[in-house]
């Protein structure tokens, strides 16, 4: 038996600590596993492109334990009344190769990539930043302003998005939550929802090269969390903001970068810096108040490693429904396969000589 966890059971797990303290956690999760870098087996991962958009999939190992996740990316789903982002995963033992746990990662996703910005920002954002604009209002929007109200100290927060439906919904979300000394303006453009912003997050989910941000924009001082662009030909920020002579940029994975992230514009020889390295201390995340600082973010199999372990322990610790499900045989006789479908038998060990081999 496999442990299952649904969207149901993922509601309970976050609801019961909360979406803040959930974030919090799994950042602390994601920050530990940068930490032991060295211990992951790597890779960019699989990408099966077409013309609508993207499916992926995502391994990651740390010798001991071996993580993968199926997802998908689609702009134009939503006009079907479909997500543009759907994802699951699965948490196995190394040593047998058995699964542990399949899980649903849509939600996880969303949790994941806004725990990892928080991550990035603590090591490159000023220490006094209080203002962000968040670009793009739509599926990934609630979980940025939560990560980054919590756990970076926003305290204003200005919205753009081409959509006003979706400055809608994230506005009626954030009423709900009533996050306490968070401000929210509604802004007429991105310009202005810029202009005066200490941190500046780009969460578009259009599968083109767009310029959502500009060089005039960016001012001294400011941390860009560049989140929307994740595959090839799909990138949010003008390419001299890169160039910048004051400007820093961090990655996830490199080799993953320079095919999906916004150093995707420039020759493969742009100097960028692992968020792997800044978490240990060898390279600065910023190294003066006046620097510019660039995440160029695309999500990586590691955070997806870290969630599904959090997710795992929570399961197995908390209350509520933990569900299990018959996805790998439990067979008298391992050699036998058939014996499941064998008549007269169901091949099945019986309760007796299952706890036995369990206890080996």
């Amino acid at each position: 038996m496999v442990d299952f966890i649904g969207i149901r059971r993922a509601q309970e797990l976050v609801g019961e600590l909360g979406p803040a303290a959930f974030i919090g956690g799994l950042a602390r999760e994601i920050e530990a596993d940068y930490r032991r870098w060295a211990q992951f087996d790597k890779s960019p991962r699989h990408a099966t492109h077409s013309a609508v958009g993207v499916i992926e999939l995502m391994p990651a190992s740390d010798g001991r334990q071996y993580a993968f996740k199926y997802v998908n990316g689609h702009p134009k789903n939503t006009a079907k009344g479909l997500l543009t982002v759907m994802a699951f995963g699965v948490l196995a033992d190394v040593q047998t190769g058995y699964p542990l746990l399949l899980s649903e990662m849509t939600l996880a996703t969303a949790l994941r990539t806004a725990a990892t910005s928080a991550v990035a920002a603590r090591w490159m954002a000023r220490r006094d930043s209080r203002v962000m604009a968040l670009i793009g209002n739509g599926a990934q929007a609630e979980f940025q302003a939560v990560a980054f109200h919590h756990l970076q100290g926003i305290r204003e927060l200005r919205l753009y998005d081409t959509d006003p439906a979706a400055t809608d919904k994230l506005e009626d979300n954030l009423a709900r939550l009533r996050l306490e000394a968070l401000a929210v303006v509604r802004c007429r453009c991105a310009a202005e929802a810029v202009r005066g912003a200490d941190i500046v997050t780009t969460a578009t989910a259009d599968k083109r090269n767009a310029v959502i941000l500009t060089p005039e924009m960016i001012a001294p001082g400011m941390h860009l969390n560049a989140v929307g662009g994740d595959c090839p030909g799909k990138t949010e920020l003008h390419a001299d903001i890169l160039r910048r002579a004051d400007a820093r940029v961090v990655v996830e994975f490199e080799p993953q970068s320079r095919i999906e992230g916004e150093i995707q514009q420039l020759p493969p020889q742009f100097p960028v810096t692992e968020l792997a390295e800044v978490v240990a201390g060898r390279r600065p995340g910023r190294a003066a108040e006046a620097e510019v600082t660039i995440f160029d973010s695309v999500g990586f199999a590691l955070q997806d490693f870290s969630a599904l372990r959090y997710l795992y322990r929570l399961h197995q610790q908390r209350r509520g429904t933990r569900s299990r499900i018959d996805l790998i045989p439990d067979l008298q006789d391992p050699k036998d396969l058939f014996s499941l479908l064998a008549p007269g038998t169901d091949g099945r060990k019986r309760p007796a000589a299952l706890a036995d081999a369990l206890s080996v």
